[in-house]
């Protein structure tokens, strides 16, 4: 949890201020709820005018995916940033808050706290106090993928930390979680949700931890749309305990699984019923997915898009993406380098490197999955709930980019988009260390969590570079 906060924290400090995605949104939705104690109403990008200012002096849309153009790099940039920062300026953003309007409030109102801990400073300040509460969050994230790679693969004791390390320190877990972007606290929900599924498939389903898998749940729905995804394995996982539950305490686990249900829909109506009073938009991407196949006029056209574009064309299907293969353009190089306003990356040769670990770490886990194949069988509705939440996340990120196909090609294709899935990420890491042998296990793991240190620390040297020559 620690290694995981720092990471985050030192990527808070690397990153310049609103050199990631959507954060001059966020922060306005923040600066709105601290303020006005209301949550925003348009989605218009008329923020505040001391927000505007500071990202006007900080040339921010100037650097804004423009590699060739450096941050803040002269004395006289400096000190025009210093005045504006000084200059008392309205906080009103008439409602305003861009991309992030439509998102539910948790988050923001979590990152009211520091905002408003920071009132004394300047806005640059208030901006890292709510980046630092982000990276906590990166620490909840790593902390319950620990424990769930501990009640999912209780066999090897080390191969747990191998899967908690090296999720700690991915770099786009600590980029996104050193910024301002409900992506932080949606990652450690969903770990949270992970880790209370995993236990309560190996211990089984008690009262209490039916309450606390619903109310993670309800927490991630008023947290971020994305979590949608995850829903329809998380309550596959619930109803698949309850059954088994039942055998040994009888109907009352089915009032468990009432309540949970209840503490699921109950916060969510409730938010529903404060947006509407509000003039505050509830659904964006989600609504609009749903609404995709209507306006494309063909279920196999999106189904074959969201499958091409993650996997191999099939026979039959259209060619979506005729010029390159999904897996590795979008999704593997998204995560092997892809920061700032999408335009900071590694040398083209460096991603080509990548392949050869990611093949040997997926050859190790199907080893060690293999070699265990006696005991899954006995665990297939576990696997089945862990999977159903994989791919209700890619569903819904595939759902939502064909809102844009074909004008745009992937326009939710980021690999960002895929972290609430993280505690799969740990598994598969400790698999492959256990798929390595008794004796040659803890050597791999080591060399792993190697791997991924490294990988953290040259994609912040390369951040470091594209913004500070």
């Amino acid at each position: 949890m620690l290694v995981a906060f720092s990471s985050a924290a030192c990527w808070s400090f690397i990153t310049p201020p609103f050199e990631v995605p959507d954060e001059p949104a966020h922060f306005a939705y923040v600066q709105q709820l601290a303020k006005r104690a209301a949550l925003p109403t348009s989605s218009g990008e008329r923020y505040s005018p001391e927000e505007t200012t500071v990202l006007q002096a900080l040339r921010q849309e100037e650097v804004k995916q423009a590699p060739q153009i450096l941050s803040i790099a002269s004395l006289a940039e400096q000190s025009n940033l210093q005045r504006a920062l000084s200059t008392p300026l309205s906080t009103n953003s008439e409602g305003q808050a861009g991309v992030a309007a439509n998102e539910p409030p948790l988050y923001y109102a979590l990152e009211a706290i520091p905002y408003g801990l920071g009132a004394g400073g300047t806005l640059l300040d208030r901006l890292e106090l709510m980046r630092l509460l982000s990276a906590l969050m990166a620490g909840l994230t790593a902390l319950f993928t620990f424990m769930f790679v501990r009640e999912a693969l209780p066999g090897v004791r080390w191969a747990w930390s191998v899967g908690g390390l090296g999720v700690a320190i991915a770099p786009l877990l600590g980029f996104m979680s050193g910024a301002v972007n409900p992506d932080a606290l949606l990652f450690a929900v969903s770990a949270a949700l992970f880790y209370l599924l995993a236990r309560a498939f190996r211990r089984g389903l008690t009262r209490a931890s039916a309450c606390a898998i619903a109310a993670v749940i309800a927490a991630g729905l008023l947290t971020k749309e994305n979590f949608i995804g995850l829903l329809p394995g998380a309550v596959l996982g619930l109803i698949l305990l309850t059954r088994a539950a039942a055998r040994t305490v009888g109907r009352a686990a089915y009032a468990w699984l009432a309540l949970a249900l209840a503490i699921i829909v109950c916060p969510v109506l409730l938010y529903g019923l404060i947006s509407a009073l509000a003039n505050h938009p509830t659904i964006g991407l989600a609504s609009n997915a749903i609404s995709t196949t209507t306006r494309h006029g063909s279920l196999f056209g999106e189904i074959s898009y969201i499958w091409e574009l993650y996997l191999p064309r099939l026979p039959g299907m259209p060619h979506d993406f005729p010029r390159y293969l999904t897996s590795r353009e979008v999704w593997l190089n998204g995560y092997v380098g892809l920061y700032g306003w999408l335009d900071t990356t590694f040398p083209s040769w460096v991603y080509d490197v990548a392949l050869a670990p990611t093949a040997l770490i997926l050859a190790l886990c199907a080893r060690a999955l293999i070699s265990s194949r006696a005991a899954l069988r006995d665990r297939v509705g576990e696997f089945l709930v862990y999977a159903g939440m994989g791919v209700g996340v890619m569903a819904l990120v595939g759902a939502d980019s064909y809102l844009d196909f074909p004008q745009i090609a992937a326009e939710y294709g980021q690999a960002r988009y895929l972290l609430p899935m993280l505690p799969l990420l740990g598994a598969v890491l400790a698999l492959a260390a256990r798929g390595a042998g008794r004796r040659w296990g803890p050597v791999v793991g080591a060399l792993i969590v190697s791997l991924f240190l490294a990988h953290e620390l040259f994609s912040q040297l390369q951040v470091i570079a594209r913004y500070y020559g």
